[in-house]
């Protein structure tokens, strides 16, 4: 088969055309199948626990599990796409995303659920930066920005349809704890073969075994960005956390009684209000919607404190939906503040950094949640939560707001047009929107 022209030469894929709505429309499908095979075991973890006796501890681990194993694979293989190609990393770490469903749908013991998050979470880690970068190769000049929209919305969304899915085949579908996996095992599957037949976004390059070492890079010109927006990021990442693992054990001990499947809803609420406040804010300077979300996270967490002390069930699904604002605003405007300069030899790495840190921040918050929880009570695990975030929610929005914020934070490539393999800004600054030029 011969090798499909790539974005950064002037041809079919540089104009919107069914050879790049296409690749652009199944890359965004990917990044939210993982995100929504991420978020399916959410509902789960009650029965899970009600069948192995599983401790709040164990649930965080097993949810930390897939976070440690997909941090290990960003680490690895995050600038690996940009040296061997994004379709070659794409059908392995689906194929191995299928597998993974395979394994959650045989589990049968603790053991058996931690392996699967593992294999979950190293292929979810290869194919997260993969995709999205390919959906940045895959930026229109008509259109810049929608790509790093894409890579803020589909987290979000994904997640909401992965518990929403779940919750359904819970209820309706025979076998409760394998049905969801068979699905997605399906749709992985599916995913692999296209992305198979899918051309080429990237000039692939040498050096492919040296990207492997376990790194950490952002590119000198999103630096002062990725400083900026990163208190924010990891305090909306680490209230996520806490509603994906301890969410459904918090339901239940505000409303004992409260349907199974409310425990799971609760985290679709929060997903959908993220993936709806993605949308609604994609306007907003990208500063703007990052205060936005930092000063929605201290209304979200006194209301579920407050809903705590009166054991009032619906006042939690309101704080979700404030956690969930939280979450969008300052997942898009952090995403664009630090996405918008950079060329697409670094994309990829660049994207690795951002979800390591995300990911970091939603897992060990949520393990030390489970610890406090075992040693004294949900109900003081939550409060030294809510107390945490709060904190550091306060700290990156007075960052953001005291900080000087000069139109170079952006980076001096941006500000000054691309050569042709700088999508960011592919016509220079005038064809740039004004909430990309400046903060």
């Amino acid at each position: 088969m011969t090798s499909a022209p790539t974005v950064g030469a002037r041809g079919a894929l540089g104009r919107r055309t069914p050879a790049r709505r296409i690749p652009f429309v199944l890359d965004a499908s990917i990044l939210i199948t993982l995100l929504a095979a991420s978020s399916a075991p959410t509902p789960l973890y009650p029965v899970y626990q009600d069948r192995w006796d599983l401790s709040a501890l164990v649930v965080t681990v097993v949810f930390s599990a897939y976070t440690m194993a997909l941090l290990a694979a960003l680490l690895t293989t995050g600038a690996l796409s940009d040296h061997v190609g994004r379709r070659p990393v794409l059908v392995g770490a689906l194929a191995l995303e299928a597998a993974s469903m395979a394994a959650f749908a045989a589990a049968d013991g603790t053991g058996a659920l931690i392996a699967a998050r593992v294999l979950q979470g190293l292929a979810t880690g290869a194919a997260t930066s993969a995709a999205g970068a390919a959906l940045v190769d895959l930026d229109e000049p008509a259109r810049p920005g929608r790509s790093a929209l894409t890579n803020s919305i589909a987290p979000a969304a994904g997640m909401a349809a992965g518990v929403l899915v779940a919750t359904l085949l819970i209820r309706y579908a025979p076998g409760p704890t394998s049905t969801v996996y068979v699905v997605l095992m399906l749709v992985f599957t599916a995913q692999a073969v296209a992305a198979a037949l899918s051309p080429e976004t990237a000039r692939p390059h040498t050096g492919a075994w040296r990207s492997l070492r376990p790194r950490v890079t952002v590119p000198p010109v999103s630096r002062r960005a990725f400083l900026l927006s990163g208190g924010g990021v990891v305090a909306v990442w680490a209230l996520g956390g806490f509603y994906s693992s301890l969410g459904p054990a918090f339901v239940r001990l505000l409303a004992p009684d409260a349907p199974r499947a409310a425990g799971g809803m609760v985290f679709f609420t929060l997903a959908l209000s993220a993936a709806l406040t993605v949308w609604a804010t994609r306007g907003l300077r990208p500063v703007t919607a990052t205060l936005l979300g930092c000063a929605a996270v201290l209304p979200a967490v006194a209301l579920s404190l407050t809903a705590l002390r009166l054991m009032h069930l619906p006042a939690v699904f309101t704080a979700a939906v404030l956690a969930g604002v939280a979450f969008g605003a300052v997942s898009q405007g952090s995403l664009r503040m630090v996405l918008a300069p950079v060329p697409q030899p670094d994309r990829s790495t660049t994207l690795a950094a951002y979800y390591v840190l995300s990911y970091v921040a939603m897992s060990l918050p949520a393990v030390g949640a489970g610890l406090l929880t075992e040693l004294y009570g949900l109900r003081t695990a939550a409060h030294a939560y809510a107390a945490l975030v709060a904190l550091l929610a306060t700290a990156a929005a007075v960052v953001l707001a005291v900080a000087p914020r000069p139109a170079s934070v952006f980076g001096a490539r941006l500000l000054q047009g691309s050569g042709p393999d700088d999508t960011a800004c592919p016509e220079g600054v005038a064809q740039c929107p004004q909430s990309v030029v400046a903060a």
